[in-house]
């Protein structure tokens, strides 16, 4: 190894330098450090330290990536475990993040200069495109500040950070609370507008595929299905490919998010009559239409039998709501109902998450399972017979 390089500066002072061989990046490149000290035994000793953390696999070597180009990179690597759609998500999710720190050094990032960005962002946050002043919901915050973290963890990984400056980092619970306070948030439908939906769509076209987003299943589920899939003997309904947007434009077609939403659902009464229908009906329009009517095998198509997307779906149904005298709800938040009302019911968590079409029944039940002041009627009724004094009423 070469002895240290004594340099004398204009001024007269000395300097120690020297070149320590640091590894080799991913690329295959030498990663070269150089070293300068005011003494040759500093120079020695931070040489030291160097070579030991490399022989130990420890060494962070300098590097002048910044917090956005790493995000970048990062988003390149999740395209190995996460679909496109989500990618999209994660993406969108960091734009806050590459505005206000994208520019800033990768090793220089600090705990304090997060919290920071994360305090301003729950206060004064707002999507490009929003309505002025509209400020970003608490779980919106949280979201951006989960995929931060899962960056900045990976980057520590690679060895690009000693520790994720993130890790620590919180919504303050202040924010919590004026966010829960303030914030309007939608309700679910209850029961009964749910029936009130139901009996309102009966002479709807579209009736047969919104009664299925009315049983547990996502829109884009709904807007995948496809006849093949469907099996009018048996009264089954296969999950197996799924018809999604990116962005409002494009549909992006793809097999189930999971292992456990590629299910098999048996089909209840109702919708397997209202699907037996819909069949027969597009059968019709496909004599009526001649060569103009192109079957593309789909469950959820036009007159001509072009399949409609999610966005089509969703727009219908806010239509099919307006007729009924019903407030508008996402269809999506149509799915918490349902799921709601099988778990007040009685049907067993493991049946309950199979259905939804998640791995994990604790999941199921925190994220979509609500239940409604009605739904908490029969633990009323419960205390009604406690306080009664019978013990032969249950």
């Amino acid at each position: 190894m070469a002895e240290p390089k004594r340099i004398v500066l204009q001024d007269g002072t000395v300097r120690y330098r020297t070149v320590v061989d640091a590894g080799r990046d991913e690329s295959g490149r030498r990663i070269q450090i150089t070293i300068t000290k005011d003494t040759k035994k500093e120079l020695l000793a931070e040489r030291g330290r160097i070579l030991h953390q490399r022989s130990a696999g420890t060494l962070i070597a300098p590097s002048k990536i910044t917090l956005g180009e790493w995000l970048d990179q990062w988003l390149e690597y999740k395209r190995r475990d996460v679909e496109e759609t989500t990618i999209r998500t994660y993406r969108l999710a960091l734009i806050h993040v590459h505005e206000s720190l994208g520019s800033v050094r990768l090793q220089e990032l600090s705990e304090d200069q997060i919290q920071d960005f994360i305090d301003a962002l729950v206060v004064g946050g707002r999507r490009k495109g929003g309505t002025p002043g509209t400020r970003l919901a608490v779980s919106t915050v949280e979201g951006i500040l989960t995929r931060l973290r899962e960056a900045l963890g990976r980057a520590v990984v690679r060895r690009l950070i000693p520790v994720s400056p993130a890790q620590y980092v919180r919504v303050a619970l202040v924010d919590k609370k004026i966010d829960k306070r303030e914030r309007q948030r939608p309700r679910p439908w209850t029961v009964a507008e749910v029936q009130q939906f139901i009996k309102g769509i009966e002479e709807d076209r579209l009736y047969a595929p919104l009664l299925l987003s009315l049983l547990g299943l996502r829109p884009a589920e709904v807007c995948g299905q496809r006849w093949r899939d469907i099996d009018l003997q048996l009264a089954t309904l296969e999950m197996a490919n799924t018809r999604t947007m990116l962005g409002n434009g494009t549909v992006l077609e793809k097999d189930a998010k999971t292992a456990a939403g590629e299910r098999t659902l048996p089909l209840p009464s109702k919708a397997l009559e209202a699907l037996k229908r819909f069949r027969a009906q597009q059968a019709r329009e496909r004599l009526a239409a001649g060569e103009g009517y192109t079957d593309t095998g789909y469950v959820v198509v036009d007159e001509l039998g072009m399949p409609r997307n999610t966005r089509q779906l969703r727009e219908h149904a806010y239509k099919a709501m307006e007729a009924a005298g019903l407030r508008k709800v996402r269809l999506y938040d149509a799915r918490h109902s349902c799921l709601t009302y099988l778990a007040v019911n009685g049907v067993p968590d493991v049946v309950l998450a199979a259905w939804a079409g998640h791995t994990n029944a604790t999941f199921t039940k925190l994220k979509y399972v609500h239940p409604g002041v009605e739904d908490l009627r029969s633990a009323a009724d419960a205390w009604d017979n406690f306080h009664s004094g019978d013990p032969g009423r249950v």
